[in-house]
């Protein structure tokens, strides 16, 4: 089409924006064209303005106007462009976009992108406080709400909230955070300088008044500290006095005051630190004790020979004792059935007894103790001496024992059934590493009808019972098992825990599988998948699992991470997975991770699975 002369006559600024624009697009330039082209000229019906029209004839089909405009003396040139066809604007599109990115280019360009980004993050810096302005935060907390998030801390993170700011500070201060503390640095406690023990006891009366569990380590227990306790701490009920590691003891001579409100009280023996002295001062204030912890040196003895100090007067202890209800004489080398039966003569409402790794204990007291603590439910007997006639001659039929703890004792198989077939309520027992545990002795505790009420078993290394008479026992008695351990066995392999699962439906607890450095060695494989997919169908409230074999027995493939979903998803209580260290181990841990389970798998190198955690007394007999 061809172009209208007069539609093209118009005028722009030198110094508009515009022009500028054109300039940078080459849809104007300023260069004077060749004087080859013909020109015309036509004036514009003013003398101060002349404007000069050429029209060219370009050979690829542009037609091009220049425009000379004068006023003042002023001269400049331009040049406009123009295009008949779409062939001619599609040249001119890509001409634009080419200057285009190199006005991007350009210092101008890069000036204006960075006043841009910076208005930009300005802008969302600005709806950013102003939408955290609108939330509810944690500064927003009122005190109260915050004090109850702390309690959930240890002490040493209390210490470092209070680090945070002044609020916090003065929240971590409130006493009723520091409830129980801790000042046993070997057990990860709080460790006080001994510069600072001045401080330490004007802290009582402040930061501790609502103290109700305090542990102290032989640094600590002086005159000044426990008389503050006893005056500013007036709910104290569980106090831990640790003479482990005493080289020597203070002076207790003026020691008038002693917490008189104690229902657990421990004491942490020395080898060779007498305590009488120190006891002597505080038997009239402990007399409300009900839980009496005395934890020995049986860890620390390293001859047998060894000469052994008695260094608590047991028989003089048991007179300002008389309503303890659990006595836990742990590890204590010196105590003999002697201090037990003292203890028993003055305990009327004792429900629990633990004489746990006490070699000199033969069961020699058990007949008085029993007929004199009618309300005994709980009795273990781990790692003693017990003589076997002395055992029979217990009446085992007129107690009321709901739990029994023989491990590692040396009695035989007549002594066992002597025992067993007289419990009738027996729920828990523990007779793992019994080497005289046999058939015999499983086949005549079914027949007495006294495994009516057994819901917690412990067999653990028990290698001469065979595989028939445990079937024979979980047929009978396994939809009554909340608690079954038969690991270290090296006789129980796929095929029997393949059939006994399905009788275990309300199993909550289950050990099996044999270690690694246990012998003999096992030399079938153990197809774990299997195992899982049988768990997870028939024991839906199993909580701890614990699978001893190692890798080089286990057999598994690339689809057991499906198995273990299922196991994971059906069993929705489970919360310890203890497997031994290997590539199954790590499959199944990645697993548990996955789903935001972190603490659920752990290896048998750090952990182990027991039965002491269903005891009912299990809280009262912790220490430590």
């Amino acid at each position: 089409m061809p172009l209208d002369k007069e539609a093209i006559e118009f005028e722009v600024a030198q110094s508009s924006l515009l022009r500028r624009r054109l300039e940078q697009g080459e849809l104007l330039s300023s260069n004077p064209l060749d004087k080859k082209y013909r020109s015309t000229f036509t004036l514009l019906g003013s003398s101060m303005t002349s404007l000069q029209k050429s029209y060219l004839e370009i050979p690829d089909g542009r037609v091009f106007l220049r425009r000379k405009t004068s006023s003042s003396g002023r001269h400049h040139h331009s040049a406009i462009y123009f295009y008949e066809n779409e062939g001619h604007a599609s040249t001119s599109s890509n001409t634009w976009l080419a200057k285009k990115k190199h006005f991007r280019d350009t210092e101008e360009w890069k000036v204006k992108k960075t006043r841009i980004l910076n208005k930009l993050r300005a802008l969302s810096k600005i709806n950013l406080a102003l939408v955290l302005s609108r939330m509810p935060t944690i500064e927003k907390l009122p005190d109260k709400v915050l004090r109850d998030i702390f309690q959930y801390l240890s002490p040493k993170q209390i210490n470092q909230v209070g680090l945070v700011c002044k609020r916090w500070r003065v929240i971590s201060q409130n006493p009723l955070l520091w409830k129980f503390v801790s000042f046993r640095p070997n057990y990860g406690g709080i460790q006080v300088n001994p510069q600072c023990i001045d401080f330490f006891i004007q802290l009582i009366g402040t930061r501790f008044s609502e103290l109700r569990i305090v542990e102290l380590a032989t640094d600590l227990i002086t005159p000044n500290v426990l008389y503050e306790l006893a005056n500013k701490a007036p709910k104290l009920q569980y106090l831990t006095l640790d003479f482990s590691t005493a080289m020597q003891l203070h002076d207790f001579t003026d020691l008038q005051s002693f917490p008189s409100r104690l229902k657990s009280l421990t004491i942490c023996l020395s080898e060779n630190i007498f305590l009488e002295g120190f006891l002597r001062k505080v038997y009239t204030f402990i007399s409300s004790v009900e839980t009496l912890h005395i934890i020995g040196t049986y860890e620390k003895v390293e001859d047998e020979e060894e000469e052994v100090y008695e260094t608590v007067n047991i028989f003089k202890l048991k007179q300002f004792l008389p309503n303890m209800r659990v006595v836990n004489l742990w590890g204590v080398p010196f105590i003999t059935d002697e201090h037990v039966d003292a203890i028993s003569s003055n305990c009327a409402h004792l429900e629990c007894l633990c004489v746990n790794y006490c070699p000199k204990v033969t069961g020699a007291c058990l007949k008085l103790v029993l007929q004199r603590c009618r309300k005994l439910k709980t009795l273990f007997l781990a790692h003693t001496k017990l003589d076997n006639n002395i055992v029979k001659m217990v009446d085992w039929e007129k107690t009321r024992i709901e739990e029994l703890d023989i491990k590692g004792t040396e009695l035989n198989s007549e002594a066992l059934i002597s025992i067993l077939t007289r419990l009738p309520h027996l729920r828990w027992l523990d007779a793992s590493w019994l080497e005289n545990m046999t058939d015999q002795v499983l086949e005549a505790w079914q027949n007495s009808n006294a495994m009516g009420s057994l819901q917690f078993l412990n067999m653990d290394t028990c290698d001469s019972i065979n595989e028939q008479a445990l079937v024979d026992m979980i047929k009978r008695h396994g939809h009554q098992f909340h608690g079954l351990c038969l690991g270290g066995q090296h006789k129980l392999l796929e095929y029997f825990w393949m059939n006994m699962i399905p009788q275990l439906r309300n199993i909550r607890v289950m050990v099996m599988g044999i270690a690694e450095d246990c012998c003999p060695k096992v030399v079938a494989k153990i197809h774990v998948d299997q195992f899982i997919d049988c768990i997870a169908q028939n024991c839906p409230r199993l909580t701890r699992l614990e699978v001893r074999w190692d890798d080089e027995t286990l057999r598994f493939s690339d689809k057991s991470s499906k198995f273990i979903d299922v196991l994971r998803m059906k069993c929705l209580m489970l919360h310890s997975i203890v497997l031994s260290d290997g590539q199954y181990y790590e499959l199944v841990r990645s697993n548990f991770e996955r789903a935001d389970r972190m603490s659920v798998v752990r290896t048998t190198e750090m952990c182990r699975t027991g039965l002491l955690h269903c005891s009912r007394y299990f809280n009262q007999l912790l220490f430590n």
